[in-house]
């Protein structure tokens, strides 16, 4: 990967995660748990699954339920 790609590829992710952040503001908190649950859920269940769609949307299903029993 040269030095212009690698910079495109930086500009990017900064970007995202700056547009990420924001819209977060005006959730509550039990949706930023949600949210949060989901995304962690996701990653747990891609994981142990080995990569499984089916595995990475029932963790992010599961993960989601539980963010927002706990953000109560």
């Amino acid at each position: 990967m040269n030095a212009l790609n690698s910079r495109k590829l930086t500009s990017l992710l900064v970007l995202t995660c700056a547009l990420s952040m924001s819209a977060c503001s005006s959730m509550s908190t039990r949706d930023k748990a949600t949210a949060a649950g989901a995304a962690i859920g996701g990653v747990a269940g891609a994981v142990l699954t080995g990569g499984s769609g089916i595995g990475t949307v029932g963790g992010a299903a599961v993960g989601g339920i539980i963010g927002n029993q706990v953000g109560k």
